[in-house]
């Protein structure tokens, strides 16, 4: 898959401490995302410090990567903000410390206004699928997030761009 032709880059305003997606978390993956306008997508390799047995990554790290791809994939094409609820990952092939893999993320189904099912796929190489996850995730508005105390009025206005009201 070309990353560089007929993808659009998704904004992140980058001044938040993301563990998975702030580019100015120096400690974490950094991860930015693009869209065809079907699925997202995102191009990484995954840094030494977070080495799991004999230089692959860490199935923990892979779990956070699949969570971040499947959370961006259903806030950007669902306009709510969603939280985890499950997670279910298949691992098929090790990914080692310094290769590149691509990860993408689509929305499976919607169950109403509050729940939504999203699929992750994490590849290397040419299209070798190392592992594959499905969520369920819980979608709230904006003011839903402050009153529930999931995020503050100020760190809910980095994403009006993208979320609905």
């Amino acid at each position: 898959m070309d990353k560089s032709g007929s993808l659009r880059p998704l904004t992140n305003p980058g001044n938040h401490d993301c563990f998975g997606c702030s580019s100015t978390n120096a400690s974490g993956l950094q991860m930015k995302f693009f869209t065809d306008g079907e699925a997202l997508f995102s191009w990484l390799t995954v840094p030494n410090h977070l080495c799991g047995w004999d230089n692959q990554v860490h199935g923990g790290i892979l779990a956070t990567i699949l969570d971040e791809t499947m959370a961006w994939t259903a806030i950007h094409f669902l306009k709510k903000f969603a939280v985890t609820l499950t997670m279910t990952i298949e691992f098929h092939k090790p990914i080692h410390i310094g290769e590149e893999i691509r990860v993408e993320g689509r929305v499976v189904e919607v169950g109403g206004k509050r729940e939504a099912t999203v699929e992750g796929r994490l590849y290397k190489g040419e299209n070798t699928l190392c592992a594959k996850c499905v969520g369920t995730f819980r979608l709230f508005t904006a003011k839903a997030m402050v009153k529930l105390g999931g995020m503050t009025e100020e760190s809910i206005k980095r994403f009006d761009f993208m979320i609905e009201p």
